[in-house]
């Protein structure tokens, strides 16, 4: 009988011990995943200046700022211009679907497109994880050159929320760890969660949607493929859209990992991708004498 006690007061000592080891540790977990909502939140408004920037560059504009992004609200955030600018519905939606698909907490979200003076709403979407409930009206039509503001702002599910879930779920956890325990039952294993797979990498070129992936170019609704070298070269002008490339660098990053570099080879790529491009007048690959090449995109 003395030994049975004996028994049981050690069982009771191993899973109090248990216990407190296992609320410590969910503690330093929430605390851990608020330093993470920390630099989350500074890589979404490392995106946000990314959105600018390209938003700028579709506008013929590789010259002027991106001013520095505002947070107007606990999930909502400003992106403005030093100068006026045009856009094009359809870009604007791909770019920003294809720059916030890195922001792990950008499920949802609502973009508004502002006039500076009186703050109305010039142009508008919304984009939700579940893609069927996406909305986005007008995509067609080219908005005049004026001052704009871009207003984003995120549904509030991040990791903040996460954080007081593992606090305030953490007591009914361990309270099932002890039953677990009392029972002499095995605990069972938690199936991992699968993760979402990132969407295939499209780059928006003016009007011209480039699948680098699968190595196509959407004019106008219409498919065109291209071959993987005329998807490299196209790929590092996509990266530096309206800025010079040099001759060289092409030259290097295409040709030389396999040991050869031809000087015409390049040229008649550049050739074959601006015939494929000229369904779209507004992009176009064109000569920097003693440079190299540039892609413009009006």
């Amino acid at each position: 009988m003395h030994f049975s006690q004996h028994l049981l007061s050690g069982k009771r000592k191993y899973l109090l011990g248990l216990i407190l080891f296992l609320f410590i540790s969910v503690i330093c977990a929430a605390f851990t995943i608020e330093g993470s909502d920390d630099f989350d939140i500074a890589r979404r408004e490392v995106l946000l200046r990314r959105i600018g920037h390209e938003i700028l560059l579709q506008s013929g504009d590789s010259i002027s700022r991106v001013l520095p992004v505002k947070k107007t609200g606990e999930n909502e955030y400003q992106i403005s211009f030093e100068n006026h600018l045009t856009f094009q519905p359809d870009s604007l939606v791909n770019t920003t679907r294809r720059l916030l698909a890195q922001d792990p907490l950008a499920h949802d979200y609502v973009v508004k497109v502002l006039n500076c003076g009186n703050a109305s709403v010039a142009y508008g979407y919304a984009i939700s994880k579940n893609k069927k409930n996406d909305i986005v009206a007008c995509r067609g039509r080219v908005q005049p050159r004026a001052c704009y503001m871009i207003n984003i702002q995120f549904r509030p599910i991040g990791i903040n929320t996460a954080r007081n879930r593992i606090l305030l779920g953490s007591l009914s956890f361990l309270a099932f760890v002890g039953f677990i325990f009392l029972r002499s039952v095995k605990p069972r294993k938690t199936l991992p969660v699968a993760g979402n797979d990132l969407p295939a990498e499209v780059i928006t070129l003016g009007s011209v949607l480039f699948d680098v992936k699968d190595r196509k170019l959407i004019i106008n609704g219409e498919t065109t493929d291209l071959t993987g070298t005329e998807a490299r070269v196209l790929h590092i002008f996509a990266l530096s859209p309206n800025e010079t490339v040099e001759r060289s660098r092409l030259q290097k990053e295409i040709w030389e990992d396999e040991g050869v570099i031809v000087g015409r080879s390049l040229d008649m790529f550049i050739s074959k991708l601006r015939k494929k491009l000229e369904p779209d007048p507004g992009i176009n690959i064109v000569v920097v004498r003693g440079k190299g090449y540039k892609l413009e995109i009006k």
